[in-house]
């Protein structure tokens, strides 16, 4: 059983549970919640898994402004919770003014790379597992014209935006691709309407798949993608059951297994730079009973080839992380 802490209001401070340390791990939540159905709730399945698996316990927040980062993590440090773990980029600041404060208190940050003795530094391959989706989507297209809604517009989701394009291009070299992103600031991870407006005017240049990096935001791309007809594709976690039928799969990003694996380790988590891709199944493409049925084994084959030829290096997948370009992608 987990135990729920809330956070107030900036102006209010944390409510934490009063009384005695604990030795429990924590897990902070990035703004959009942790049942966004997409970043956030795959960390918090991760987290309930070790917890089931083990019968641990541990300590939560789900953040309301990016002014509690740092008031959170100082929290649960001087509390005793070890590891606490971030779901997101945006602790890094926070993270590299608390991480010296607390040198016996391990961290785990997921999606930034902070370079602290205490820290474990997770990132993904997520141009990988995009090639793959982008393959999917060029395959299944009848128009032609494949497209992208990403969050935030920051380097880590045109990483995405890139791989997408450079997958759907390798499949069908005359295959348009369209990408917008929601917005420049952090709300833009959880405006579904807003997702549903950028998805009507995708379809209106002729979409007819539509792939949605944009954590809450990308729920209302796949309502609308099912409402109009067309196909969409999922992110991070597996979102294939939302709409079964309609979407076509879902890039997974094993947020969840980079959580379970650091609450696992405990107060001996294993600290420095880990990555996660093909590789090591750090990222993927979904296949269950809500997709089967428009998934073709010539597409198949195709996209297991590919991530074949990704691991043994014999296909490079652009990562816009080390070279702010877009080959395959005008943004």
């Amino acid at each position: 059983m987990t135990v729920m802490t809330k956070l107030m209001s900036a102006a209010t401070g944390l409510a934490l549970t009063a009384g005695a340390a604990w030795a429990e791990p924590a897990i902070i939540f990035d703004l959009g919640g942790k049942f966004d159905k997409s970043f956030n709730e795959s960390a918090f399945n991760g987290a309930t898994r070790w917890a089931e698996e083990t019968g641990g316990t541990f300590r939560e927040i789900e953040l309301q402004s990016d002014a509690q980062r740092e008031q959170a993590l100082r929290r649960f440090a001087e509390a005793g919770a070890n590891p606490i773990v971030m779901a997101g980029f945006a602790f890094g600041s926070a993270l590299e003014e608390v991480a010296a404060d607390y040198p016996d208190t391990k961290f785990a940050i997921i999606d930034m790379v902070v370079d602290a003795p205490n820290v474990r530094s997770v990132v993904f391959n997520e141009h990988e597992g995009s090639y793959l989706a982008g393959i999917m989507a060029a395959e299944a297209s009848e128009t032609g014209t494949v497209s992208f809604i990403g969050g935030m517009d920051i380097p880590l989701i045109r990483k995405f935006a890139c791989g997408y394009a450079q997958g759907a291009k390798a499949a069908n070299p005359d295959v348009t691709v369209i990408a917008n992103m929601t917005g420049t600031t952090p709300a833009a991870w959880n405006d579904p309407v807003k997702g549903s407006e950028l998805t009507k005017a995708q379809i209106s240049q002729g979409s007819d798949v539509v792939y949605a990096a944009a954590g809450g935001t990308g729920v209302g791309v796949l309502q609308t993608a099912a409402d109009e007809g067309i196909l969409s594709i999922g992110v991070d976690a597996n979102q294939n059951y939302l709409h079964p039928g309609q979407v076509l799969t879902s890039m997974l990003k094993r947020v969840d297994n980079a959580v379970y694996d650091a609450l696992s380790q405990g107060e001996d988590l294993e600290t420095g730079f880990n990555v996660m891709g093909l590789a090591n199944r750090g990222v993927g493409v979904a296949l269950d009973a809500n997709n089967e049925g428009i998934v073709s084994y010539a597409m198949l084959s195709k996209t297991f080839g590919a991530a074949d030829q990704i691991v043994s290096g014999e296909i490079t997948v652009h990562d816009y992380m080390s070279d702010e370009s877009c080959p395959a992608l005008d943004f």
